[in-house]
């Protein structure tokens, strides 16, 4: 296996529930640290979300790997940002049989 090349500069972040005044909860995103990266795009598709046309686009972003449990493992559920642009987190396994490296389905949401 060849090495990634690690050429894009991440942000990963966490949801974090804060009360919004109203009785309900919403999402503060909170940075848990920087990443670099290889971003490799998929085929996207268009998808229509609460009346807006979308380009939905998966990637697979690859990372160096962090033990488990710590804070700059990325994990489902949390996001990946590059100044505008968010990376959801699908799912998150390793390239590699040392586990030097960690493989991250994200989609990308783009309004059309």
């Amino acid at each position: 296996m060849s090495r990634p090349h690690l050429s894009q500069q991440l942000v990963l972040e966490a949801a974090q529930p804060s009360p919004d005044g109203a009785g309900g909860f919403t999402d503060t995103w909170i940075a848990m640290g920087m990443h670099w990266a290889q971003i490799t795009p998929g085929t996207g598709r268009e998808v229509g979300e609460n009346g807006v046309p979308l380009s939905r686009l998966p990637l697979r972003i690859v990372v160096r790997a962090a033990p488990i449990a710590n804070d700059r493992r990325p994990l489902a559920g949390q996001r990946f940002r590059q100044g505008t642009r968010i990376f959801a987190i699908a799912a998150v396994t390793e390239l590699d049989a040392e586990g030097r490296y960690l493989i991250c389905r994200v989609t990308e949401k783009v309004a059309t």
